[in-house]
């Protein structure tokens, strides 16, 4: 085959699955397109790898009469081995832990990005180091690094390991991450200045460096991050990932992997501030990791000291005659897998007449859109689904307020108290309901570890029970009543 045509066909299909890319993002802006978005950047990656394994240099490489003498046995045995994790994560993960699968993803990017621009550097040999891809392979080094410690740091928190479980940061630790940044920055210029005229072995050694004070720097940007704070670093670290692997494309000259990490970087930095509004925090809190160090809000059996319990056939009651109901979800809704049971009720009090909506927090859950996708999950109408700043104004003309798992998107001490890890971040203020119904196990804190005042408030009933259990109890009273 002539080799310009080979080189177009190649690059025709790297455009097929950039294009792929770019729609799928499109359509899963929308949950009733979200399947078709999710095939469109399936269907892109199996193209994007299809003209990898056919592009020029990865072709010439297998040659079984080159150096290499290997073929694709290698790339065949890594594919094999590889789909066969994704499907049995697929097929196995819980939506619970979703968000730590997200946080191990995030970091495995950035790992590879390292690797691979590393490997590029180090089989090129002398010949390679040239301005373009040492530029390239630092950058790589350095935001794949922090992305791949970083996430692992994060993992921990969002599985609560022990040694995770409160934020931890040292003395003077901004001063730390600061001159570490600055440090990195400069190997940086070095090796892309100097590197040309440096021996090999010494540019080597800088790589080195640069990957491990990277990954000294990913854990100290992400321990002192308190736990409420961790949609806004998983949407953080997944730009991390993205920029990486768009840098390490610069380095071996594929352009598929420029766009897709590009596409990746920017979407989460824009979902980065998303999180950002939604927390009340800045972009700069967030990469200099100083959320959530705040007060514990105060002692628990004082917050707690007024606290009424309530059964499923006195929710029921009150559900009787309610013309409005809006559902608060959290986590523990996840934990319960009680969502369908959720939409059960909701249909339910639908057919007896009641607007029924679902207040949707942006950092409900663990990680961004967590709350959404199990509505979607559950077949929800996403017209029944109101964002934060929807509901809020016209929360007091609600009659019966559910929370079903949430916590600290519902905590008014991020109102009051400046001094909290949560503080001044916009809540749903299901306060201003008439009645509040809070479903929980227990009045243990959620994952800022702080007690919830709302949980005592005058016009709030605890219903303490199992999320999926307490609302098929409750279904059962209204339908008996």
């Amino acid at each position: 085959m002539d080799t310009t045509f080979y080189t177009f066909l190649i690059g025709l299909i790297y455009l097929a699955a950039a294009c792929c890319f770019v729609i799928g993002i499109k359509l899963m802006a929308h949950p009733r397109t979200a399947v078709r978005g999710n095939l469109f950047g399936a269907g892109g990656m199996l193209l994007a790898i299809i003209g990898a394994l056919f592009d020029a240099q990865v072709a010439a490489w297998n040659n079984p009469a080159g150096p290499a003498n290997a073929g694709y046995t290698y790339v065949v045995i890594g594919a094999i081995i590889g789909s066969a994790i994704g499907a049995w994560l697929a097929l196995k993960i819980q939506m619970t832990a979703m968000p730590q699968l997200v946080a191990i993803f995030n970091g495995l990017g950035g790992a590879a990005s390292v690797v691979v621009a590393g490997a590029y550097l180090f089989t090129g040999g002398p010949d390679l180091v040239n301005f373009d891809v040492l530029l390239a392979t630092a950058l790589s080094g350095l935001i794949g690094g922090v992305t791949f410690s970083g996430s692992l740091v994060a993992y921990g928190k969002l599985q609560e390991l022990a040694i995770f479980d409160k934020p931890i940061a040292l003395p003077g630790q901004q001063i730390i991450n600061l001159v570490i940044a600055i440090v990195l920055l400069a190997l940086t210029v070095l090796i892309t200045v100097s590197g040309p005229t440096m021996d090999f072995w010494l540019v080597a050694l800088l790589f080195f460096v640069i990957v491990a004070l990277s990954l000294v720097l990913g854990v100290f940007l992400t321990l002192p991050i308190g736990g409420a704070d961790m949609p806004v670093v998983i949407a953080l670290l997944n730009s991390y990932s993205g920029l990486a692997a768009a840098a390490t494309g610069f380095v071996i000259l594929n352009n598929v992997l420029i766009v897709s990490g590009s596409l990746v970087g920017a979407s989460g930095i824009i979902l980065t501030q998303i999180m950002c509004k939604a927390m009340n925090r800045s972009l700069t809190n967030v990469l200099f990791g100083v959320m959530g160090t705040g007060s514990s809000g105060g002692d628990d059996d004082a917050v707690y000291a007024n606290v009424r319990k309530t059964s499923a056939d006195d929710v029921a009651m009150l559900l009787d005659g309610a013309q409005r109901v809006v559902i608060v979800p959290g986590y523990g809704m996840a934990v319960a897998q009680a969502q369908h049971a959720v939409r059960d009720l909701g249909n339910l009090l639908e057919q007896r007449g009641a607007v029924v909506e679902y207040a949707i927090h942006p950092v409900a859950g663990r990680m961004p859109g967590h709350m959404n996708v199990l509505l979607a999950e559950a077949d929800v109408s996403y017209d029944k689904l109101k964002e934060m700043d929807e509901i809020n104004p016209t929360l007091e003309t609600v009659d019966v307020a559910i929370v079903i798992g949430a916590n600290d998107v519902v905590n008014p001490v991020a109102q009051t108290d400046p001094q909290s890890p949560i503080a001044g971040m916009p809540i749903i203020e299901v306060g201003k309901a008439r009645t509040v119904i809070v479903i929980k196990r227990s009045l243990s804190p959620g994952f800022a570890k702080i007690p919830n005042p709302l949980f005592a408030a005058d016009n709030t009933l605890m219903l303490f029970a199992d999320g999926r259990q307490a609302v098929l109890d409750i279904i059962r009273a209204v339908k008996e009543g």
